[in-house]
């Protein structure tokens, strides 16, 4: 067989038409740019009868067809990616075999997308992210991961070859090369090429966005969790409370990020079982959260509040315990809990980072929340409850932190970027995942020793690293536009 190209037949069509779309695109931005430093977007003339009509001046035309241009570009990658599902690899090279591939994905997107903007004005502040161009292209790049790692990691989908397979004869193949000895059933090509061990490129760039999945949008929801029920009281009560844990979170940020990672993953470290404490610990604060959460909502209905109560905490204490027990430890107190009720397990190279992640970005946000809870306590409608006299916790929870989910919510998005990038960093110093995970920064660190020869292992899962933290950024932008219209 024949290597592929990268559009086949459909770019005897579709390419021209994107390099005159794309050049349209950056001819117009810099005339745009320009333009607009000399004249007014629009000119502003009063009509006779007392009436102002703006008519767009040059600037103005430029931005314009600076947004077609643009919308010119969407259009042809849709083309793209329309048209390769429709004739995969036959037809479309590599790029119809990788929009093939996807195919889950794009009907997954498709229908959130409608069902989304269909009913966008009832949704609230996520309704609203639809009237952001910048937090719509964001929020896409986003959930385009998401469903990656969910048809990819639970349904084994979309990878066509093992993550983790050696093929004869594949070692450092370009994109497109057949795969030597293909049978019968078999996807005869590595679309994305072979890295250094012989194994498919693109299957583990798939792959690899499932280990990002599970552990930083997770990781940081119980950081934020640790934060939020340590930075609420802080700032509610302040003194002696406030001054103890101010300085405990200072003392974890004066060490660099980078370094408390390394130190907190390093083999010696592991050893003494210090993450696995700090899992028992940092675990708790989740537990914490909701009881306090469902116990000021319902306290004054005491039978729904010990029903929802024990609900919550007989399912959580299961779930914690599940987490943080690993049967096969050498010490006891990690075997305590019986093996039949131990729902899942988790190897211990992940549980250390998922702890060293939590631990990390617990103290920053602390500080955010007791910043916000400085704030907001002293506005009228906090005051308004205490004269009601509601219960501290009530306040917190129900007046102080729904003011506050603006920020939170946005740097929300922001920190599992930053996480992004510290696990990918983890990944490329060797620490952390075991050696053969298809994580992106373990397979970026594979392919760097031959990225002057052979760039393809490398360069697939760095786009796909930057692509998911410019989709967090873009959509942290969006919904810090669309929450200050609040």
């Amino acid at each position: 067989m024949e290597p592929l190209t990268w559009t086949g037949n459909m770019g005897d069509v579709l390419d021209p038409i994107l390099g005159i779309s794309a050049a349209a695109l950056v001819v117009t931005s810099v005339l745009a740019i320009a333009l607009s430093f000399v004249t007014a977007s629009d000119r502003i003339t009063v009509n006779p009868d007392g009436t102002v009509a703006a008519q767009p001046g040059l600037s103005g035309l430029a931005t314009r067809a600076q947004g077609w241009a643009v919308w010119a570009v969407v259009a042809t990658v849709v083309a793209y990616i329309v048209t390769g599902m429709v004739v995969g690899w036959q037809g479309g090279g590599i790029v119809g075999g990788m929009a093939r591939a996807f195919t889950p994905v794009w009907i997954s997107l498709a229908l959130l997308f409608a069902a989304s903007y269909a009913y966008r004005r009832r949704l609230g502040l996520y309704g609203k992210l639809f009237d952001s161009s910048i937090g719509m292209v964001g929020f896409g790049l986003v959930m385009f991961w998401v469903f990656t790692a969910l048809w990819a990691g639970v349904f084994d989908l979309i990878y066509m070859h093992d993550p983790l397979s050696q093929v004869s004869g594949m070692k450092n193949e370009v994109p497109g090369s057949p795969l030597s000895g293909a049978e019968a059933g078999q996807y005869p090509y590595y679309l994305l090429g072979g890295d250094n061990l012989a194994r498919d490129v693109f299957s583990r760039m798939v792959l690899g966005s499932t280990i990002v999945m599970q552990i930083a949008p997770l990781a940081t929801l119980f950081a934020f969790m640790v934060g939020i029920t340590l930075g609420l009281p802080a700032g509610y009560y302040g003194g002696r409370l406030d001054t103890g844990l101010s300085f405990l979170a200072n003392l974890i940020l004066a060490f660099p990020v980078i370094l408390l990672f390394y130190l907190l993953v390093t083999p010696e470290i592991v050893q003494t079982g210090l993450p696995n404490y700090m899992a028992l610990v940092l675990f708790l604060f989740p537990l914490i959260f909701v009881g306090v959460l469902i116990n000021s909502r319902y306290r004054t209905q005491p039978a729904t509040r010990n029903l929802y109560l024990g609900i919550a905490m007989a399912v959580g204490l299961l779930l914690y315990f599940s987490l943080v027990m690993d049967q096969t430890a050498p010490k006891p107190l990690f075997r305590v809990w019986p093996g039949f009720l131990d729902l899942f397990d988790v190897s211990g190279q992940v549980l250390i980072v998922f702890v060293s992640v939590v631990f990390v970005n617990s103290p920053t946000v602390f500080r955010i929340v007791r910043g916000l809870t400085l704030d907001i306590k002293t506005r009228d409608y906090v005051a308004a409850a205490q004269t009601r006299g509601e219960t501290p916790w009530y306040i917190m929870l129900w007046e102080i932190l729904p003011n506050a989910r603006g920020p939170l919510i946005v740097d929300f998005c922001l920190r599992i970027g930053y996480t992004t990038i510290l696990l990918g960093t983890l990944g490329f110093f060797g620490l952390g995942l075991p050696p053969e995970s298809p994580d992106w920064g373990t397979t970026i660190n594979d392919g760097r020793r031959l990225l002057s020869v052979y760039p393809h292992p490398a360069i697939a899962p760095a786009l796909a690293l930057l692509s998911l933290v410019l989709g967090l950024n873009l959509l942290a932008d969006g919904l810090r536009e669309e929450s200050l219209r609040d």
